[in-house]
């Protein structure tokens, strides 16, 4: 079952945005393994992203992997804070 993450970043900016994709997805033209989806833009007082993954534990794998040791190491110019995270099993995925 698809698995949808929800990250805002209060105060967020398009370049932190930038940086923090530059370090965690392969290009600018792919997705990591095993996600399917990825949206992101700039919303009330803050940057947000939506990801879906093709499972939870296809997130898990790319949170635990990717994500978190880059975010611990920091990411010059990079979001400064951990997001307000919401995380969901997908209902309905049109493609």
């Amino acid at each position: 079952m698809a698995y949808g993450i929800i990250h805002f970043f209060p105060g967020g900016t398009k370049e932190q945005y930038e940086a923090s994709l530059a370090a965690v997805h392969p290009s600018r033209d792919s997705l990591p393994k095993g996600q399917i989806f990825h949206v992101a833009g700039p919303s009330a007082g803050g940057w947000t992203i939506v990801a879906v993954h093709d499972s939870k534990e296809s997130w898990e794998h790319f949170r635990d992997g990717v994500l978190k040791p880059q975010l611990q190491k920091g990411i010059t110019g990079g979001f400064a804070m951990p997001p307000q995270e919401t995380a969901f099993e997908v209902h309905n995925l049109q493609q």
